[in-house]
């Protein structure tokens, strides 16, 4: 208990990072809308985030190996809320998209910084508990970062004041820690296509767990907004969805670890490809828009998770933390184009084509998942561990957890 009191400011850090970044993107949503912006360009803001997450994902490792943890941390704390305050000095959806641009960079850059610390405070005994604290607290406040949007004032200069000060104080625990700076590892190299060599299906299911995660959190507020929620409707869609998710995450890891992942996985695009059907046919009740939410939450947000532990089902020790960058990589190549398609989309065909393009996706997925079941058998498995999409650095974190199983 005293060991994981002293990584309390850590867990802290992320909780207030994670109440900072994670009301940006439904907040800009919904500002956009107020401020008429069009569909394409707020789903430009989306696709603008994931591109500075992944310039932060490869960029991060290498500034803490200049200038140390905390200083790295500072930096990127520190774009993101210059990011975070300038929406309130311009309102032009090209500007917000640089403005974006700086927040996928402090998210990046300060989930980077917090994993390594983790990684390198834990050790064989302790690292469970470490990261089931680091689920719980990550998972808790993204929840709550959701909740937020139903009292943050849509284009309004206190709502982003808020989430900058939030931002501002994610500073305050790590900084003020008087435990040692880790030593710093050497960068994973980056290489893409060390995913598709170990496991195409996984590089494909990660790409298709970006359409759903990254285009219903970033473009969630204006289907929303279309179907009729008001902003406090909109947060409880948002985080039903999370919730969804996060309840899920148990019972589909201890099936994906006694069956075949890829029937597993079968099974959940069938489910998320169903949900999707359900919500286009209920699309005019706001209650039916709630539970649907959730239901998509359990249903999709597993997908990455499964797709990573398949993966490193055909990796070496030695391999792992450079594959779980790799699949990293390719979820966030999704993420920068889905939420502009979904809302190009939506624009073109009404709210209801954010889930077509979904469960479009998922239906290629399943396609994909039966041909190559015919193409090899299952290889041992390794453990199902939570994947979180956090920085190119957390397969160190979780790589001790993917042991075979006996």
């Amino acid at each position: 208990m005293r060991f994981l009191l002293t990584l309390a400011p850590l867990f802290l850090s992320v909780i207030l990072l994670q109440l900072s970044s994670g009301g940006v993107g439904p907040l800009d949503a919904l500002s956009g809308l107020e401020l008429g912006f069009s569909r394409g360009q707020i789903g430009l803001l989306g696709s603008a985030h994931f591109l500075g997450f992944f310039v932060g994902c490869w960029w991060a490792p290498r500034l803490m190996g200049r200038v140390g943890h905390s200083r790295a941390f500072a930096a990127f704390t520190a774009m993101g809320a210059i990011g975070i305050l300038a929406h309130a000095l311009i309102h032009d959806p090209w500007f917000w998209a640089l403005f974006r641009v700086a927040s996928g960079l402090c998210v990046a850059g300060c989930y980077t910084v917090i994993e390594g610390w983790l990684m390198a405070r834990s050790t064989k005994e302790t690292r469970g508990r470490v990261t089931g604290l680091y689920r719980i607290a990550d998972m808790g406040a993204s929840l709550s970062a959701q909740l937020m949007i139903g009292v943050l004032e849509p284009a309004s200069y206190v709502s982003y004041n808020v989430l900058a000060l939030l931002c501002c104080a994610t500073l305050i625990p790590l900084t003020l820690s008087n435990a040692p700076q880790p030593a710093m590892s050497s960068a994973p190299r980056l290489r893409p296509m060390l995913s598709w060599d170990c496991s195409p299906l996984a590089t494909v299911a990660v790409v298709v767990s970006a359409l759903s995660g990254a285009t219903f959190r970033m473009i969630g507020p204006i289907y929303g907004q279309e179907v009729g929620l008001d902003p406090q409707q909109i947060a409880w869609f948002l985080a039903l969805f999370i919730l969804g998710g996060a309840l899920v995450q148990y019972p589909v890891g201890l099936l994906a670890d006694r069956f075949d992942r890829r029937w597993v996985l079968t099974g959940i695009s069938v489910a998320t490809i169903l949900s999707c059907i359900a919500t286009a046919l209920t699309a005019t009740s706001p209650e039916a828009a709630l539970v649907n939410a959730f239901l998509f939450g359990m249903a999709s947000f597993p997908v990455y998770s499964i797709a990573a532990a398949h993966a490193h089902d055909f990796a070496g020790d030695d391999q792992r933390v450079e594959l779980s960058a790799a699949l990293l990589f390719f979820y966030a190549v999704g993420a920068i184009v889905a939420p502009y398609l979904a809302s190009v989309l939506i624009t073109a065909f009404g709210p209801n084509a954010l889930f077509a393009m979904v469960g479009a996706g998922h239906v290629g997925l399943l396609a994909f998942t039966l041909s190559r079941m015919r193409a090899r058998p299952a290889e041992v498995r390794t453990r199902y561990v939570w994947s979180p999409r956090t920085s190119f650095t957390i397969g160190r974190l979780t790589r001790r957890g993917r042991t075979p199983e006996e």
